[in-house]
C-alpha cells in the first residue's frame, strides 16, 4: 500500500508541471485571441471613417497621422498574430510528442494484454484452477494463491479499461491536433491578407512623405504653429483649473494660492472611487480610437521637432457624443479663443476635460453620473470629428490611457 501512494505522488508531481504548462498556454493563447480580435475592431473603425470622410479635401498632414496610426495597428495586429501562430506550434510539436509516447505506451499495454489471455487461455481448465489450489502445501498457501488468482483476473480487466481510456485519449489528441492545424493555417492566411494590406497603406505613406519632403521647411513652419497654438490653448486651461482650484478652497481653511484642493470628506469618497477604478473608467465616446497620445513624441514629420500633448485625441463619428466618464460635477462651461467650446467635470481633487464640442448639452453646477451625455462632438472641415480629452489630477496633468479602459 505504501509502495502505490509512493507511485501516485511521483505521477501527480509529473503530471502537475505538465497541466500547469498547458493552463498557462490556454490563457496566454485566450489573452492574444482577445487582443487581436481587439485590433481587428480597430482597424475597421478606421477604416468605417475613412469611407465617411472619402469626400473631403485632407491636408497632407492630416492624411500622415491617419496613415502612421492605421500601419502601427496593422504592425501590432501582424505581431499577436505571429505569437498566436508560433503558440500554436509549440502546443502542436506537445501534442504530437503526446501522441508518440501513447502509441508507445498502447503498444507495450496490448503486448501485456495479449501475453495474459494467452496465459488465461492456456489455464481456463476449471480442473487446472482446482488443482492449483489443492496442490498447495498449507491453509495458508491456498488462501495466497486464490488471492493471487483473484488479483490477476482484477489486473487483466483493469489492463483492458487503461487500454481502452489510453485509447479515447489519443483520439482526443489526435481530433485536436486536427483542429489546432486548421487554426494555425486561418492565422497564416490572415497575416497575410493583412500583409499585403500594410504594404499598401506603407506605399500611400511613402508617396506622401515625398511629396512633403519636397517642401518640408513649409510643413515645418505649419507643425511650429499648431504647437504654439496647442501649448496657449493648455497653458489656459491649467491657469482655469488653478482658478477653479482657489474658487473651491476660497470656502475652506486652505491657501487660495494652494495647487491642490481642499476637499470635504464627500469629495474624498468621490476622489478615491475615482481612483479605484484607474484602468477601467469608460470611453468619452461611444466609438472611436486615439489618433495622438499624451506627452512628448517626436513629429511624424519632421524627427527633429517634438509635438507635446496634455491629453489624448480621439477620433469618432460624426455626430459622436461625449459622454462623462465618471460621476463628478460640471464647473466649467467655455470657449477658449479660437477653439470650440469645451467641459470641465469635477471629481473629488480629479478634473476630466472634454474639448472641441460643437453642442453643449449641460450647465455649470449640474450632477452628472458615468456615461451622461454632455454634448456633441465638433467635425472639421477635413471631415474628422474629434475629441480631445484630458485628465487633471488637481492642477497636474495625468495620460488617460493610465485611466481609461484598453486605451
Amino acid at each position: 500500500m505504501r509502495y502505490q501512494r509512493h507511485i501516485i505522488l511521483v505521477l501527480f508531481l509529473i503530471l502537475l508541471p505538465c497541466g500547469h504548462s498547458m493552463y498557462a498556454q490556454n490563457s496566454k493563447q485566450k489573452q492574444l485571441e482577445t487582443r487581436r480580435q481587439e485590433l481587428r475592431r480597430e482597424i475597421q473603425k478606421i477604416n468605417a471613417l475613412r469611407t465617411e470622410n472619402k469626400s473631403k479635401e485632407k491636408s497632407q498632414l492630416s492624411l500622415i497621422e491617419d496613415f502612421n496610426y492605421k500601419i502601427s495597428v496593422l504592425n501590432n495586429l501582424i505581431k499577436v498574430t505571429n505569437q498566436q501562430a508560433n503558440l500554436l506550434t509549440r502546443e502542436i510539436n506537445n501534442n504530437q510528442k503526446q501522441i508518440s509516447n501513447l502509441r508507445d505506451e498502447l503498444k507495450l499495454l496490448k503486448d501485456d494484454y495479449a501475453a495474459m489471455i494467452v496465459k488465461s487461455y492456456k489455464s481456463r481448465n476449471q480442473q487446472s484452477r482446482i488443482m492449483f489450489l489443492l496442490s498447495s502445501n498449507d491453509f495458508k498457501q491456498a488462501y495466497k494463491r486464490l488471492q493471487y488468482m483473484k488479483q490477476y483476473t482484477s489486473h487483466q480487466k483493469e489492463q483492458g479499461e487503461t487500454i481502452k481510456a489510453k485509447t479515447a485519449q489519443l483520439q482526443q489528441i489526435n481530433k485536436d491536433l486536427l483542429v489546432q492545424k486548421e487554426e494555425k493555417q486561418k492565422l497564416i492566411t490572415e497575416n497575410k491578407k493583412t500583409q499585403r494590406t500594410l504594404e499598401k497603406e506603407r506605399a500611400q505613406h511613402r508617396s506622401i512623405m515625398a511629396s512633403i519632403r519636397k517642401d518640408l521647411s513649409k510643413y515645418t513652419a505649419q507643425i511650429k504653429s499648431k504647437q504654439r497654438e496647442a501649448a496657449r490653448i493648455d497653458r489656459e486651461i491649467q491657469r482655469i483649473v488653478r482658478a477653479e482650484i482657489a474658487k473651491s478652497n476660497k470656502t475652506t481653511t486652505a491657501s487660495n494660492n494652494s495647487a491642490s484642493f481642499a476637499l470635504t470628506a464627500e469629495e474624498k469618497v468621490l476622489a478615491s472611487n475615482f481612483v479605484s477604478n484607474k484602468g477601467k473608467l469608460p470611453w468619452p465616446v461611444e466609438k472611436g480610437f486615439v489618433k495622438a497620445r499624451y506627452g512628448k513624441q517626436p513629429s511624424l514629420i519632421d524627427r527633429s521637432l517634438t509635438v507635446q500633448r496634455n491629453g489624448v485625441l480621439i477620433t469618432t463619428e460624426k455626430q459622436a457624443k461625449a459622454r462623462v466618464v465618471f460621476n463628478g460635477t460640471v464647473i466649467k462651461v467655455t470657449a477658449i479663443r479660437n477653439s470650440n467650446p469645451m467641459v470641465m467635470i469635477r471629481h473629488g481633487n480629479y478634473i476630466t476635460v472634454y474639448k472641441n464640442l460643437s453642442k453643449v448639452y449641460v450647465k455649470e453646477g449640474d450632477k452628472l453620473k458615468t456615461k451622461d451625455v454632455i454634448g456633441e462632438v465638433s467635425t472639421n472641415v477635413e471631415g474628422d470629428t474629434i475629441l480631445s480629452f484630458s485628465i487633471f489630477k488637481d492642477a497636474q496633468t495625468q495620460n488617460p490611457a493610465s485611466w481609461i479602459y484598453r486605451m
